[in-house]
């Protein structure tokens, strides 16, 4: 039973295009985009040729809203795709259109599409008969906020696992560090780290550069770090400075 709820639900969410059903945005268009082109749909009685290729560049893009103007277009449904969207929907925006950021699912909710119709038609068919909702963007200050945001969580994310990098490093060479500091990456870890780079082998060499706050003994500190390399091998204990 629950089953056969689940499917009605299912049935129920798709919507079938009627021809008779009213124009709700008759001045609509719809842009299928692409990461080297657009192709751009507008109402059959525009133009004679009512889809058109653009490519991305700015110039293009310019000529895309210039065309969308020229066939009296007011109101453009924008597939969200990647990132490919913003420049032209900040663009037409800035050109003075009302530009709907659209969901994908919402294209592929309704039935009745034709093998013939292209992308861009299919949208530009659901946004006239206003089918098509905008997803929320906020105003461009916020935009702005919000890419500073993600870029520094990425950063962040890449930190630590430039870390674990390190650590695993240091592992394979037996340098013990990890033992006596909980964090590789903070002063005392980064200054020994340096001086590895730099040539300096001696234990207690490095073990002084271990700062004083440091919860552990000084024998622990020589132990973690007395070790040798030679072709990728740790050097014998015998042959150790």
């Amino acid at each position: 039973m629950r089953k056969k709820i689940q499917n009605h639900k299912k049935r129920k969410q798709k919507i079938t295009v009627e021809q008779a059903w009213p124009l709700i945005n008759p001045n609509a268009a719809g842009v299928d985009l692409g990461s080297r082109e657009h192709w751009v749909a507008v109402p059959e009685a525009r133009e004679a040729q009512s889809v058109r290729r653009f490519e991305t560049f700015t110039s293009d893009l310019e000529e895309l809203a210039e065309w969308l103007k020229k066939c009296g277009v007011n109101s453009v449904a924008v597939e969200a795709t990647g990132v490919y969207w913003i420049p032209l929907f900040q663009l037409l925006e800035r050109r003075g259109f009302e530009v709907l950021l659209v969901n994908a699912r919402q294209i592929k909710n309704v039935s009745g599409r034709k093998s013939d119709v292209l992308d861009c038609q299919w949208i530009q068919r659901l946004h006239t008969y206003g089918l098509l909702g905008a997803s929320f963007r906020p105003a461009d200050p916020y935009c702005v906020v919000r890419s500073y945001l993600r870029h520094r969580e990425e950063l962040v994310g890449a930190r630590s696992t430039q870390t674990q990098h390190m650590q695993k490093a240091l592992q394979q060479m037996n340098v013990q560090l990890t033992q006596v500091l909980s964090d590789v990456s903070g002063q005392s870890g980064l200054a020994i780290i340096q001086a590895i780079l730099q040539g300096e082998r001696h234990p207690l060499k490095l073990a002084a550069m271990v700062d004083r706050r440091v919860k552990s003994t000084p024998a622990s500190d020589r132990q973690s770090l007395d070790w040798r390399l030679s072709g990728g091998a740790l050097v014998p204990a015998q042959n150790r400075l």
